[in-house]
């Protein structure tokens, strides 16, 4: 096995080749603010071979938050970096080991601070600002300092307002003290995420403003007269009247799309051709990380089949497949064998098919397969949202559709029973739908991957490699509702948004189950800080643990939770703009 060669335990934050452009079609950082480079020398810089990332290894780590000139589309334009670099430096760490990590912030006016992404850790050390510490004011240091729990492929991202969408984010990979169940003979780390030009702030006043700027491809009169040819008049114009109570159009796929965001690969657009290398024949780890604020990945590497041995950093069941979709937050680490020809694509599109990263396996750098086309744009279904468009006669507030859909097993104990609502969401100004009965739907490749001619993840296929680590039945139960106003982008559990929100209360050291139906139109993917997230199939048994649960719409899923950290945590939808519209809650483990 083989990784990366690391420049040293506590290396002074020394930029890397990488750092400077990479001509304006590949992107890249440019310079730190204080040395800006003059225009003409950044025009002028020419594209080139993109290298790996810096590696950080060992116990010991400084890491320096500041800003820097980026410049993905060909315009320059101020990121956040950690040591200069964006992503930050890949950190590796090793099971069992005491790390002390010293970060300081070299922002102007700005406080920050770093979330350690599904590591297991005291509550101050989690890095939440009003939840786990104060945050890390101008000027000053904070030292991260705990013991590693746990191995695999993690990630760490600001959790100070927009600071993760300008560029705080970086890969963590924590080797295992007992060899991996799988033979590998290289990886390579694949971060992916999603850049804006924009100010990130001003983007999520946009957002509030008019949630739907960057839907481009709502339906149209030709649309509706194929509908009508297709379905019939009564068909058709049920369904459009549907869609109108509901403020919403079936092309909705993801709130911002390509018509805002560059998607990175590595901080490589598609056009910088970031590579990988490998020799015919070889096992290749892919550590595949999704650092987006706001899109799903599909992934996929034409020609190539890949083995999915671990997700969210902890081993599966090996399960092939063709293709998979990572929602932000999520890691899943798979195992590839190119041979037959000297490229392959790396190809991960985004969810409603705007735009895609991009990046190439080859056996030297310089070389580049095919970027396939991408797939046709999905439309949004009645079902897709836990709506039956068979039982019409339903009360409609707004975008709400209790339409007696029955979506089969509900999670443990609930098969066939409609959802209840918390009265928070009755008669609620943010709430503008509330679902149908719904299931887990965990063997459901999602929108648009659904019998695409390619074996695609899904829940149901992943299995853990161990059984339930706790083995009690849960005690208790608690039920939270994804709520939502689309036109309002508003976000919230249960209809109230955090800033009105009392904290989830849970006691030490005991087991429970959390249930979450999804009421909104919209994909959510949800993270609970502190503990394991153990995801329940539809009979409420044990599947597979992650940090990351994703519910599509019209889904209901329930997983248990050990309480057995103390102190105050983060839950919230990982969707950045969402989290900070209100889809987040205080957790308290107390004793």
């Amino acid at each position: 096995m083989s990784h990366p060669s690391s420049p040293g335990a506590g290396a002074p934050p020394v930029p890397s080749r990488r750092l400077f452009v990479q001509g304006l079609a590949a992107g890249g950082v440019v310079a730190g603010l204080a040395g800006a480079m003059p225009a003409r020398a950044v025009a002028n810089a020419g594209p080139r071979v993109a290298t790996a990332p810096q590696v950080l290894s060992g116990q010991q780590f400084q890491l320096s938050i500041g800003e820097s000139l980026a410049n993905f589309t060909g315009r320059t334009r101020p990121a956040i970096t950690v040591n200069g670099s964006l992503p930050a430096p890949i950190l590796r760490w090793r099971e069992g080991d005491t790390v002390n990590v010293r970060v300081a912030n070299a922002l102007q006016g700005h406080p920050t601070s770093i979330h350690w992404h599904g590591i297991l850790l005291p509550a101050n050390m989690d890095g939440v600002p009003g939840l786990s510490f104060n945050g890390i004011a101008p000027g000053e240091a904070y030292q991260y300092r705990f013991t590693l729990k746990q191995s695999g492929t993690y990630w760490y991202h600001s959790h100070s307002m927009f600071q993760e969408q300008a560029g705080l984010y970086g890969a963590l990979i924590i080797d295992p003290l007992q060899p991996a169940p799988y033979r590998f003979d290289r990886e390579h780390v694949i971060l992916l995420s999603d850049w804006t030009d924009m100010d990130p702030g001003a983007l999520f006043r946009r957002m509030k403003k008019l949630a739907e700027h960057d839907n481009y491809y709502k339906r149209t009169l030709p649309d509706f007269l194929r509908d009508v040819r297709r379905d019939g008049w009564s068909a058709a114009t049920a369904d459009r009247g549907m869609w109108g109570r509901m403020r919403m159009t079936p092309t909705d796929i993801s709130d911002i799309n390509a018509h805002t965001y560059t998607y990175l690969l590595n901080g490589t657009a598609p056009a910088g051709n970031w590579t990988g290398l490998f020799r015919s024949g070889e096992k290749v780890l892919l550590r595949f990380i999704n650092g987006g604020s706001m899109t799903y990945f599909d992934v996929r590497i034409p020609g190539l089949k890949m083995t999915v041995v671990a997700a969210d950093g902890q081993y599966i069941h090996p399960v092939s497949i063709d293709e998979f979709r990572i929602a932000p937050a999520e890691t899943f680490d798979v195992i590839a064998e190119p041979t037959g020809q000297d490229a392959f694509t790396i190809f991960c599109q985004d969810m409603g098919r705007t735009g895609y990263a991009a990046g190439t396996l080859a056996v030297r750098h310089g070389l580049q397969a095919p970027i396939p086309a991408r797939d046709p744009r999905p439309l949004l279904t009645m079902s897709d949202m836990g709506h039956d468009m068979g039982g019409m006669g339903h009360d409609m507030k707004g975008m709400e559709g209790g339409c007696g859909a029955n979506m089969g097993h509900a999670g443990h104990g609930s098969a066939g029973k409609a959802p209840r609502h918390a009265p928070s969401e009755n008669g609620n100004p943010l709430v503008d739908m509330q679902s149908a009965a719904t299931g887990p739907k965990l063997d459901d490749p999602g929108i648009g991957l659904r019998d695409n001619g390619r074996q695609v993840l899904t829940y149901g296929a992943m299995r853990s490699l161990f059984e339930d680590p706790d083995g009690r039945e849960p005690s208790r139960e608690v039920k939270l509702h994804l709520t939502g106003h689309m036109e309002k982008f508003s976000w919230s559990f249960d209809g109230v948004p955090f800033a009105s929100a009392e904290p989830l209360r849970l006691n030490y050291g005991e087991r429970m189950r959390i249930v979450l139906v999804n009421d909104t139109m919209m994909q959510h993917p949800i993270h609970l800080h502190g503990v394991w997230s153990d995801l329940e199939n539809a009979d409420g048994e044990f599947q597979v643990r992650k940090h990351t649960i994703d519910m599509p719409p019209g889904t209901r899923r329930s997983y248990r939770v050990r309480a057995d950290a103390l102190g105050r945590w983060a839950y919230h939808c990982h969707l950045l703009y969402h989290m900070e519209a209100g889809m987040m809650r205080e957790v308290r483990i107390e004793e």
